[in-house]
Parts: C-alpha cells; sequence; structure tokens
C-alpha cells in the first residue's frame, strides 16, 4: 500500500521538525517537503499534489489563510489540515471558511491528529465549509485542550486524548456520565482501538498528574469554584462531568 504524502508548512524550521518527527515510523504517511513560507509552499502543492497540507495561519509570504484559499482553488484534492495557536473562534471559522478540512490547536497529539487525518481522507466526520455543527466540535475540542493544558495534563499522554473525548461525548449526551463503565469507556476504547479498563486507567493517570503538579488553583479557578483543597482528588466521572458542565454551560 502505497503511502499518504504530506507537506508541512509551519512558522519556524523547528515546528516543520517537530511535526515531521511525529510521522517519521509512520507506515501509512511520508512527509515529503516542508516549508516556512506561503509563497513556495504554494508552488510544492501545486506540483507534488500531496494528499495532505499541514499548515499554520501565522506564516511569511502568504498567510494561511490565503495559502488555504489558493489551494482549494486549484483544483488540486490536497486536504487542509491547519495546526496553529490560534485558536479563537472567530480565527477558526475564517479557517473553515477559507476551505480548511479540519482545524486542531497546539500542542497537538500524534494520535488524536492521525485519528482527524483518517477521518478527513474518509470523508466522514471531517470539519466542513459551512458546518456548523463541525465547527462547534472543533471549538469545543480547543476549549478542552486549553482547559487541561492550564490545570497540567500534558498532550503527549493517552490519558489527556480520552479525557477530552470522553468530555465530548459527556456533552454530546450528558446521561452517559452515570454510565461510565458500562458506556462512555467502551466506547473510548472502540474509537481507539483499546480496551475499557486501558481507558480507565490512562484517564486516572491524567488526572493524577495534574494533582501532582500542584495545579489545584487552576482547576478551582477554571470551574468558578473551590471544589478541590489539597490532596482531594475527584474521581474520573466527577472530572469528566465538572469540564463537560462547564462547556454545557458556556454553551448555554
Amino acid at each position: 500500500m502505497s503511502k499518504k504524502t504530506i507537506f508541512i508548512l509551519q512558522d519556524s524550521k523547528e515546528s516543520c521538525e517537530e511535526i515531521a518527527s511525529l510521522f517519521e515510523k509512520s507506515e501509512e504517511y511520508s512527509v515529503i517537503g516542508a516549508s516556512t513560507d506561503g509563497i513556495s509552499a504554494i508552488a510544492t502543492v501545486a506540483e507534488k499534489r500531496p494528499d495532505f497540507l499541514i499548515t499554520e495561519l501565522v506564516i511569511s509570504g502568504y498567510d494561511g489563510l490565503s495559502v488555504i484559499d489558493k489551494v482549494k482553488n486549484m483544483g488540486v484534492d490536497t486536504k487542509v489540515i491547519v495546526l496553529s495557536a490560534l485558536c479563537r473562534e472567530e480565527i477558526v471559522s475564517r479557517a473553515v471558511a477559507a476551505g480548511a478540512d479540519y482545524f486542531m490547536a497546539k500542542p497537538v497529539n500524534y494520535d488524536v491528529l492521525i485519528e482527524r487525518m483518517k477521518e478527513v481522507y474518509s470523508g466522514g466526520d471531517a470539519i466542513r465549509r459551512n458546518n456548523g455543527e463541525g465547527l462547534h466540535r472543533v471549538s469545543l475540542e480547543e476549549k478542552i485542550s486549553k482547559i487541561f493544558i492550564n490545570v497540567g495534563i500534558p498532550p503527549h499522554i493517552k490519558g489527556y486524548s480520552f479525557l477530552r473525548e470522553g468530555v465530548l461525548m459527556a456533552v454530546e449526551n450528558p446521561s452517559i456520565i452515570n454510565n461510565i463503565t458500562k458506556q462512555l469507556y467502551p466506547m473510548i476504547g472502540e474509537r481507539y482501538q483499546t480496551t475499557p479498563s486501558k481507558v480507565e486507567r490512562a484517564i486516572r493517570h491524567a488526572i493524577e498528574v495534574a494533582w501532582n503538579r500542584g495545579r489545584i488553583d487552576n482547576i478551582n479557578n477554571i470551574l468558578g469554584v473551590r471544589a478541590y483543597v489539597g490532596a482531594d482528588k475527584p474521581t474520573n466521572g466527577e472530572f469528566i462531568a465538572l469540564i463537560a458542565d462547564k462547556m454545557l454551560l458556556e454553551k448555554g
């Protein structure tokens, strides 16, 4: 099976190398080039027609939004994934309107990135232009990611992705929090091709990491109440429910 090709366009050589390194051992994807300049990236995409363009928004030459627009008007079937630290809702909206197929906030979790790339390529749950529901989901993902980073849950551990998926599921279906063992863990496990018990342990570990880092004040500030003191620590279900409730209140 031939590998799907990727061209990387980021704001620095270091960022290009960091993202390229995620795919070094991949059997499905191959990085065919990288650039920090939007003008040269457009020329390369037109010539090599990669399956994916992974771009930032703030770059030299053409900015990211212009690059997306030009790629989408070239007639090439290149899927555009935006990885950016700029993730305000209006920015996400503009990127999607320009033609971005998906938008993720930095720092990026490799497993989640690959999952979204597969969705985009297959035309499944990918974010499309003028798709209000999809835009809401990607915006929600970025808000949840910001919370996790602020409370000290590092994006490279498995529990980060599992927790984020759990919160998204709880926002979409609040009653699922009452069936965390029989429904939520198995559903996350199925999505990430792992077992419910591994999902449970990874989420518990992620919460423990946050508490061991002493970010309790951050957690209380984010939740808006003094929910936890000292070594007091929530269960997996309590933590997911608290973040999901915050998302639902903001949505409302």
